[in-house]
């Protein structure tokens, strides 16, 4: 028998979504889809009594053979440590007297922080022979069911039990929940183009090969290294990350492999160079086709013998980094035009792993949409939503700027909008020159349709137009070089 004790919260048994006034499940009735359990103790307090009234009903319309419980504690301060373990205790002591060969679990996912604490410290001091069970919404777990997690606090090193997630094995590590290190970076994205990305990553990544990252700005490329460094072997070492664009030319080797004071004007003091900052670990080089040639020819070196040479200093030190290095440019064109050394590319690109554009996987637009309003939702005192039609905006622009694009958007909408539930209108995308067919023509891809697009182009310039014009309608077809009744017509339609 497996019996689940559990506190209600306000987001039970049903909370507001991100979207509208959708209704997605609340903690409770989210862990019972995903785990399964023959008895639910629900745990109520006077603020929760309507919301566990609620969830009652509804679990025993769901689960008709579930047994379900009410315990009712008399709190008036739901973060009172004294009051809540004072409480438990009392039920506890009838709860597992009347039980044999009961399996407990406690879910820390409704109730107050103060309440989880307690079941927590209930549960490592024995009172309660029960496991800790967490629930996260499937929206950011990268599948459809939510993801459950148990903590067995009765073991003396604490180990972690996940269920319905995925594990790698690594030779120079433990087991890795590639779902929970997707999700704890806040990688959002199930489109077919973004899973082969992380699965190329995963599969290189317990290897010491060194790893090229193309992708356009803006598609998140330090976040895939970070990705790749956490399914090493070498997660408990640094990752450091380095933009090459932002280093002044004359002290790029200084930066990277360090100097000795008085090695050039300047040089006041000893600075050790991201090399060994990052020896044993990953060191990440941000668009690495800006490094000048000379730093270029050392950097080889590095990768063949595993040497790093100080400026001004006359003994070498040995370090092992592995190399992840990412570009938004062509490394061809860089070689042909003696820009980038051909040796060093080969040896950046014994793996290799391309990150889509944000237009190439649209369908993961309102995920990422959804999840950064979630993340701003913590900061605000009234939490916003988005409608359906704003997401449809969201998911049918073109972003030249890609996820960093998108998240600027957002958070620029939701903090000027006084609206609680934003519609498309309220999104402020500013209208760019990407937008239009002089600036960046959009790659074609799956689901990409022509007509769209030129329809697309053609609103914003008859938009734009009448704007200049002053929504004259004669002036804007002079504008356009179109008929008045052109504009009458488009202006009817829309």
């Amino acid at each position: 028998m497996r019996l689940l004790l559990t506190f209600t919260g306000f987001h039970d048994p049903f909370t507001l979504g991100l979207v509208g006034d959708d209704e997605q499940p609340g903690p409770i009735l989210s862990l019972l889809s995903a785990a399964s359990f023959d008895g639910v103790i629900l745990f109520s307090t006077p603020n929760t009594a309507k919301n566990t009234v609620l969830t009652e009903t509804e679990l025993r319309s769901r689960y008709p053979n579930l047994d379900v419980e009410i315990r009712d504690l008399q709190l008036e301060d739901p973060t009172d440590y004294v009051s809540i373990l004072r409480g438990l205790r009392t039920h506890l002591r009838g709860i597992l007297e009347r039980t044999s060969g009961q399996e407990f679990f406690v879910s820390v996912a409704s109730g107050t922080p103060q309440m989880h604490a307690c079941w927590v410290l209930l549960a490592a001091s024995g009172e309660i022979p029960a496991r800790i069970v967490h629930v996260r919404p499937p929206r950011f777990v990268t599948r459809d069911q939510p993801m459950v997690s148990e903590v067995d606090l009765t073991k003396p090193d604490f180990p972690l039990v996940r269920s319905n997630v995925c594990r790698v094995e690594s030779v120079d590590s433990p087991a890795l929940d590639v779902a929970e290190v997707i999700r704890g970076l806040g990688i959002v994205g199930d489109h077919p183009s973004m899973q082969k990305a992380l699965e190329t990553a995963a599969a290189l990544a317990p290897s010491d090969c060194s790893i090229l990252i193309l992708g356009e700005t803006g598609t998140g490329k330090e976040l895939l290294a970070s990705f790749i460094h956490q399914m090493s072997g070498r997660s408990l070492k640094p990752f450091v990350p380095l933009n090459c664009a932002a280093i002044p030319t004359e002290l790029v080797e200084s930066l990277l492999f360090g100097h000795r004071k008085g090695a050039f004007t300047g040089a006041i003091s000893d600075q050790v160079g991201k090399f060994v900052h990052a020896d044993g670990g990953t060191l990440f080089l941000d668009e690495v086709g800006d490094l000048p040639l000379a730093a270029q020819a050392k950097l080889l070196r590095v990768l063949q013998d595993g040497i790093v040479e100080p400026l001004g200093e006359k003994q070498a030190r040995e370090v092992d980094v592995r190399i992840v290095a990412a570009t938004n440019v062509d490394l061809g064109k860089a070689i042909q035009a003696r820009q980038f050394r051909e040796d060093l590319y080969y040896r950046l690109t014994a793996g290799q792993v391309r990150l889509p554009a944000l237009r190439e996987r649209r369908t993961d637009i309102p995920k990422i949409a959804l999840h950064v309003l979630d993340d701003l939702n913590r900061r605000l005192k009234r939490p916003k939503r988005l409608s359906a039609k704003a997401l449809l905006r969201l998911q049918d622009h073109s972003w030249p700027g890609n996820i960093r694009d998108l998240e600027n958007v957002v958070e620029r909408s939701v903090l000027l909008s006084r609206q609680e539930v934003l519609d498309d209108d309220d999104l402020r995308i500013e209208d760019t020159a990407a937008s239009a067919p002089s600036g960046r023509l959009p790659d074609p891809h799956d689901g990409f349709s022509l007509q769209e697009y030129l329809d697309q182009v053609r609103g914003h310039l008859f938009n734009r137009a009448l704007e200049i014009a002053g929504n004259n309608q004669s002036e804007a077809a002079k504008l356009l070089g179109v008929s008045a009744q052109a504009v009458s017509k488009f202006m009817q339609s829309n």
